[in-house]
């Protein structure tokens, strides 16, 4: 008679069943860092040696170099799309280290914490955006407090949303745990 359950068989089960980090936990921060670079790429040649970056109304009153404002740009958003990822990865590999299973509850959480850090990435883009667009063209968009606003507001709706749905799917498990 085999014996049902082994050492052997125990730790490849819980291999299996053991949280992993997942490029989708920071699909929307990785994505916005990518927007970011191929626009700062599109508009450098368009801008001028100095630029302005701050407006009272509609007019400049700080300027900066060119490329002062292009890093700045790539490395906020490269420290927010690092930020997401380390999280990310941090409460991964805790979750394994703790020999969570992997669930769909537990990648929804992920999920939401990875792609949290978009929001303030897409204020930032706009804001890029912003000043890429008055240098190169003369064009502004909508103050930045607004767009900052709707992005804040979205996001807490769709948080509130995910929180929901992840509520629900805890009490469905929760619920089968206890039948069983």
């Amino acid at each position: 008679m085999v014996a049902i359950s082994s050492s052997e068989s125990a730790n490849e089960k819980t291999a299996e069943n053991n949280i992993s980090f997942r490029w989708t936990y920071i699909v929307l921060p990785a994505t916005i860092l990518l927007l970011s670079v191929i626009l700062a790429a599109f508009f450098y040649r368009l801008l001028p040696d100095e630029v302005a970056y701050r407006f009272s109304g509609d007019e400049p009153t700080h300027w900066f170099g060119r490329g002062g404002v292009m890093a700045w740009v790539i490395i906020l958003q490269l420290v927010f799309a690092l930020l997401s990822l380390a999280i990310t990865y941090i409460t991964t590999s805790a979750s394994r280290r703790l020999q969570l299973d992997e669930t769909d509850l537990n990648r929804s959480l992920f999920t939401i914490m990875g792609n949290l850090m978009a929001l303030p990435q897409i204020i930032l883009l706009f804001a890029m955006l912003d000043i890429f667009l008055y240098n190169a063209y003369q064009i502004k968009l909508i103050p930045i407090w607004v767009i900052a606003l709707v992005v804040m507001v979205l996001g807490g709706i769709i948080l509130v949303v995910f929180f929901i749905r992840t509520i629900r799917q805890f009490r469905r498990q929760h619920g089968k745990s206890l039948r069983e």
